[in-house]
């Protein structure tokens, strides 16, 4: 992805390795160091042998594993490391290892460096105090394996400059980490809740509640998840649940220390015999007791200032890969029994405190309240960021609601001249929550739909003619209403790693918050149905070569690129322009009589014979009533104002939300194409 930064991962173990291969593969220029060319020769063979096991399953191409081992610099010198931007150590935990480290690190790197620990059981501002740069000092947690795992702890300690968290994020964001910002505290904010859960698992066993297979199965059902406390153990290795445990009891209390069970397992050197009977009868037990100690921990990590409410439930859904976070765990069985199975474990468990943010909620009688979009003022600019990357950012009525907030305040705000927005983690925004399309549907509550999607389009209409620039800052992927959002922004500052796509003829809908309408009005009629109707993605580059991006720069100058726009003010964005000769294809086969063709399952003509079959071999796959329904509102819109397009596109919901397609479609799950049963014939205008 970007050039622009170097960095430098010191130890080549799996960790190590994973972390180097993971910012290489995103193009950063990697230093690997090591204190012996053995260790890093087997690091690099490691992320050989990843690498092409990606290949293998078709994850990467020849060519990428190539560009991205090409991307690493393997050495045995730490003086390679003088002149990068960061360094990440994920070396043995030791402090007094890594703290000479930084010490060294500190004297042979430049003065801009920032120096990054890896590490999972000591305080970011321990390791600072061995250097004398401690305001470049910062903690970045990486979960394994931190080539495919997305989450990213980023953890200043008091006496990290703002300047190194900036740099620390955008550095997390350009290798594809959804990042979190967490306290520089014991066990940070997912361990500090996990160890207890995996020790309590184990204090179930001693205390004979339940056995492995039944504690595993209880697990596996109250949580979601793949895998049970004892397997994961197993997985991960006995000895370091013992040493995150030691280090959190001797920080935190008794409750989070190691229970004697679990030592003596790590002392007999085997793992967890996972056999036997499960007894279903304690299901309710086991759960009982992991929902309190998690909900517990949770609770009193945000009351103590660790992490926020949401970013503690988005660790647990990243970074474990967990159904639901704490908090809507807590939701979910309701605020009153969470309570209640809390305050029980607290009078049983020595060392574990029922947090007054628990207690309080439980007062209010209400579930918690979660925050999905952020407003941030600088220079002049308010960034509105929609802060749901476990979701790739979806939007529901909860979203649009708090997105229509914070855009009035920034509004109101007079020292704001532009308003950008932009999403958390690897997307923009992925589209609609199609889990509340089906809700609606399936409640037979169709006007739902429609009352949601003309709540967008008249906030999307807002964006579109605020007095206030409005900027979409598309760095990443963009479907459906995010591309709708995108497109009713009055400009749009992109990186490679943006895109447009409308998909919806693929699931038994059409696009509904003015997409067809917007695209239009920038490249014709015929480019818009071809990209409708056969759900082609549009990559930023090739949208900036049709003048629907205003800029198309690096992700490392996002920011000065917006104050660029936003100096240069308003102007037209459907402004005439000609469209380049290589989409003439594109709009041939988007004319009207091709499109005729298409939808009466015949090839197009007056293209190649190749992209006319593959046309109509994606075109066959998609729901023939959305395709009806598609190109009659575009005919149809591209005759009257954007505001008269919007009331022709509503006026159609109903009509679409009501067939069996869009139910089949909606339902239907990426590995299993929808199977359409809606027919159509067209006339030939």
């Amino acid at each position: 992805m970007s050039k622009s930064f170097r960095v430098g991962v010191v130890g080549a173990g799996n960790m190590g390795s994973g972390i180097a291969q993971k910012m290489a593969q995103e193009g950063l220029l990697v230093t690997l160091v090591d204190v012996k060319e053995e260790f890093v020769q087997r690091g690099l063979t490691i992320i050989k042998d990843t690498l092409q096991d990606g290949v293998d399953k078709k994850v990467f191409t020849v060519q990428q594993m190539e560009e991205t081992l090409g991307r690493i610099n393997g050495t045995a010198s730490l003086e390679a490391l003088a002149e990068v931007d960061l360094v990440v150590e994920a070396v043995f935990e030791d402090k007094e290892v890594k703290g000479q480290l930084f010490k060294q690190l500190d004297e042979i790197c430049q003065p801009k460096t920032i120096l990054a620990t890896n590490t999972s059981s000591f305080y970011v501002r321990e390791l600072a105090s061995y250097t004398n740069r401690p305001d470049k000092v910062i903690g970045m947690h990486y979960f394994y394996h931190p080539a495919k795992n997305r989450l990213l702890e980023i953890i200043p300690h008091e006496g990290t400059s703002a300047e190194t968290v900036e740099k620390a994020w955008l550095i997390g964001k350009l290798h594809g980490k959804t990042n979190i910002h967490v306290k520089d505290a014991p066990g940070f904010a997912v361990n500090r809740f996990f160890v207890p859960f995996l020790n309590e698992a184990v204090r179930l066993l001693e205390d004979g509640k339940a056995n492995i297979p039944t504690i595993e199965a209880a697990a596996i059902k109250a949580f979601e998840i793949g895998m049970g406390p004892f397997e994961l153990m197993n997985v991960t290795g006995i000895p370091i649940a013992v040493h995150a445990s030691t280090t959190l009891g001797n920080a935190i209390s008794v409750f989070y220390s190691t229970p004697e069970l679990l030592k003596k397992q790590m002392d007999a050197g085997v793992d967890w015999d996972l056999s036997g009977e499960v007894d279903e009868s304690k299901f309710d037990i086991v759960a009982n007791h992991l929902y309190a100690t998690v909900m517990g921990v949770a609770c009193a990590l945000v009351e103590e200032g660790v992490a926020s409410i949401e970013d503690t439930d988005r660790g647990a859904k990243i970074g474990l890969r967990w159904s639901l976070g704490p908090f809507e765990l807590i939701n979910k069985i309701g605020i009153e029994k969470a309570y209640q199975i809390v305050k029980s474990l607290s009078e049983s468990r020595e060392g574990f405190k029922l947090a007054k943010l628990l207690e309080d909620q439980y007062k209010s009688g209400k579930p918690f309240e979660f925050n999905f979009v952020d407003l941030e003022v600088k220079d002049q600019i308010a960034y509105i960021t929609i802060n749901r990357p476990e979701a790739m950012n979806a939007l529901n009525p909860v979203v649009v609601a708090q997105l229509e907030k914070k855009f009035d305040e920034a509004e109101a705000n007079p020292s704001v001249k532009a308003i950008a927005f932009q999403g958390a983690g690897k997307a923009f925004v992925a589209g609609a929550d199609i889990k509340y399309f089906i809700d609606c549907i399936k409640t037979d509550n169709i006007q739902g739909n429609v009352e949601f999607t003309r709540k967008g389009h008249e906030l999307f209409r807002r964006f579109e003619t605020s007095s206030k620039l409005t900027i979409a800052v598309l760095d990443g992927l963009s479907l459906g209403g995010g591309s709708e959002l995108a497109l009713s922004c009055q400009a749009i500052v992109a990186t490679p790693n943006g895109s447009f796509g409308f998909p919806e003829t693929g699931i038994g809908i059409y696009p509904g918050l003015g997409g067809m309408i917007r695209f239009e009005r920038h490249i014709g009629p015929e480019l818009t149905k071809y990209f409708v109707l056969s759900g082609k993605g549009m990559s930023a580059t090739d949208a900036h070569a049709l003048g629907i991006v205003t800029e198309l720069v690096d992700s490392s100058v996002l920011e000065e690129t917006i104050k660029k726009v936003a100096e240069s003010g308003q102007f037209d964005k459907y402004a005439s322009r000609e469209i380049p000769k290589e989409y003439d294809e594109l709009k041939t086969i988007g004319s009207n009589e091709n499109v005729v063709r298409l939808l009466n399952g015949e090839l197009p003509q007056g293209v190649s014979e190749s992209f006319a079959e593959k046309t109509l071999k994606i075109i066959n796959r998609k729901a023939p009533l959305a395709l009806l329904v598609v190109n009659e509102l575009i005919d149809e819109q591209s005759k009257v104002s954007i505001d008269e397009a919007i009331e022709l596109e509503l006026g159609r919901l109903v009509e679409m939300f009501s067939t069996e397609d869009a139910l089949i479609g909606l339902e239907s799950s990426p590995g299993n194409p929808p199977q359409f049963k809606g027919k159509i014939n067209v006339a030939a205008k």
